[in-house]
């Protein structure tokens, strides 16, 4: 027959509740009868737990000394809170908190009606852009008439010759690709 659960939780030094998680999270496990086996659990508690790790103070971190002279180099992601070079939980809570305050930033910026849509404001330029080239296109057989009987051309000759080079220019127009910066 073992401890009871709160009765291992003051062996352990940690609460009934602790105790209660390790357990439903398989951690450790009881006897049968429901109790805990002191020693068997404490061999599974050592064996299961993730101990969470500190960084390394700067003046003692590994990445600041230089290997001795014939011996070997230390790992670089030592201290990181990961063994993959990942970031301790402390940074990746700020880190948290920070994309956080940049969501409520943008949360409220789209409430003061500070933001603009970005596909309405694309349709909307596309949209100016077909009216200022429509515009374009119209105003040599408006002007050609106007222009020919001030200067005495032949208005279907002038017609022609401002409808190509306005075309011409427009194509030109048309290859600059935009740049949109976010």
């Amino acid at each position: 027959m073992g401890l009871s659960i709160r009765a291992y939780a003051r062996h352990r030094g940690v609460s009934h509740v602790a105790v209660k998680k390790a357990i439903d999270t398989g951690r450790i496990t009881p006897l049968p009868d429901g109790t805990i086996d002191p020693e068997q659990a404490d061999a599974q508690w050592a064996k299961n737990t993730v101990h969470p790790r500190t960084a390394v103070p700067p003046k003692a971190s590994p990445r600041a000394r230089a290997p001795e002279e014939g011996g070997a180099s230390l790992p670089t992601n030592l201290g990181t809170g990961l063994g993959t070079g990942g970031a301790t939980l402390l940074q990746a809570r700020t880190v948290n908190e920070v994309l956080k305050a940049k969501i409520r930033q943008v949360e409220l910026a789209e409430k003061k009606d500070e933001l603009v849509d970005r596909a309405r404001a694309i349709a909307h330029v596309f949209k100016l852009a077909r009216a200022e080239r429509d515009a374009w296109l119209n105003w040599p057989g408006r002007a050609a008439p106007m222009l020919a009987a001030r200067l005495g051309l032949d208005e279907h000759a002038l017609h022609v010759a401002l409808d190509a080079a306005v075309r011409e220019h427009l194509a030109e127009l048309g290859e600059i690709v935009p740049r949109i910066d976010a």
